[in-house]
């Protein structure tokens, strides 16, 4: 029986083919459209489980979790100095490390923050952490060498960044690989940052940041070429009150009750506190709408293409009558005739089904790559068992329309087929 079946199909190899290839791409983009979504999900979570509640000024919750956790540039308000120097004093507080963004070296941004984040971003695997003011650690992404001068842009070159003049980092320090954004750039002490944009001169005569100022990419520069960089690291500056403001502070409470009563806290203005976890998880849900739609939309390209392919196997068994009548005139029997027509029909789904899985694999797999390059996440691509049983039952669902051309032959004359 199935060599009969490969024989018959290799006979129609091209039409087979045709038809294969179109049930492939139809599956294909259901599969591509679930795994892409599902590899989101988890490389976003995972980027985000280091930091357990963000602290900024009032506004947007989404802008500020993508901005200080994923690294996505976008000016943000500034809160007052004294919001991180209470933070870093309070007990229940494990440490809180500020971020200050706006310069690049290439497509890597650069960080401002403390130690306290390079441990908890999971140390140093080459070199140390910086030391100095003029020393920076970077991510494991970070194509460039422990020892190497960098020179801080503000802003990316094609869009008419402007170096700073007179300043540089001296790359002493590595970070271990996690998979995040952080891979991609480059920390340095925040104190640098405030020094670097004219907010913090070296004999701290400062003054205080105005409460509604700009995030750290809108300040002015004049000052950039006169910032002195020499002097040793001052893990002490933040919990100066009349420091410089800051965008966002990654903050890591003691526990669970501290970390819901810190946010509680800091809920009200000047400041705003969010967990992380739970906007992903708001966002989660408009991926997941998202999701059902492109779904939708595939499951109705698959019904289209299935239908489609149903009428080109009906009409096929149609113009093989002769062939059929042949087969009874010799003693095929009937069941044998149904079975033939079945398990070609079959054959054909399943090649198509098992080519789109693979081809939904593979969409998926170069285009989490491709973000994994821009946007620094590890992407897993995974398939789950709910995917199986999405399988099985595409395949329960092709078997059974392949009954009725099947069913056709089956009722089809022998007599009535040769006389045709």
């Amino acid at each position: 029986m199935l060599r009969f079946v490969f024989a018959d199909l290799a006979t129609r190899r091209w039409g087979a083919a045709a038809l294969v290839v179109i049930i492939a791409l139809a599956t294909g983009l259901g599969v591509m459209v679930t795994l892409q979504e599902r590899a989101l999900r988890l490389g976003s979570a995972r980027a985000a489980a280091a930091f357990d509640l963000v602290i900024g000024a009032p506004g947007s919750e989404t802008q500020l979790v993508l901005s200080s956790v994923f690294l996505q540039a976008a000016p943000l308000t500034l809160m007052p100095g004294n919001v991180l120097a209470k933070l870093a004093a309070d007990p229940r507080v494990a440490y809180a490390a500020p971020v200050g963004f706006g310069d690049f070296v290439g497509d890597h941004p650069i960080v401002g923050t403390t130690l306290d984040l390079v441990s908890g971003l999971g140390g140093v695997t080459e070199g140390r952490g910086f030391e100095k003011l003029s020393e920076a650690v970077i991510g494991a992404k970070v194509e460039i060498s422990l020892g190497q001068q960098i020179q801080p842009m503000h802003g990316h070159a094609e869009e008419g960044g402007e170096a700073h003049a007179g300043v540089s980092y001296r790359v002493v320090g590595r970070l271990a690989a996690s998979g995040t954004p952080w891979d991609r750039a480059v920390l340095v002490p925040i104190e640098a940052v405030w020094r670097v944009h004219g907010h913090w001169a070296p004999d701290h005569d400062h003054e205080h940041e105005e409460e509604h100022g700009h995030g750290a990419d809108e300040h002015d520069h004049d000052h950039a070429g006169e910032s002195d960089l020499d002097d040793p690291l001052r893990p002490e500056a933040i919990f100066d009150a009349l420091a410089p403001g800051v965008p966002a502070i990654l903050v890591k409470p003691r526990g669970i009750a501290e970390a819901y009563k810190l946010r509680q806290e800091y809920r009200a203005a000047p400041t705003m506190a969010v967990f992380p976890a739970e906007v992903l998880t708001r966002l989660y849900g408009t991926m997941g709408d998202a999701r059902r739609i492109l779904a939708m939309v595939a499951a109705g390209a698959q019904a289209l293409v299935g239908a489609a392919i149903l009428l080109v196997i009906t009409v096929e068994v149609l113009q093989r009558r002769r062939q059929i009548g042949a087969l009874r005139a010799f003693g095929a029997p009937r069941r044998a005739i149904f079975a033939l027509v079945w398990v070609e029909a079959f054959a054909l789904l399943l090649a198509g089904l098992l080519g789109g899985f693979a081809l939904g694999y593979g969409g998926s797999l170069a285009l989490a790559r491709g973000l994994e390059r821009t946007g620094g996440i590890d992407l897993p691509v995974v398939f789950e068992a709910g995917d199986a049983v999405y399988g099985l039952i595409l395949l329960g669902v092709g078997a059974l329309f392949a009954l009725l051309p099947a069913a056709l032959a089956y009722r089809q004359s022998p007599l009535a087929a040769l006389r045709g």
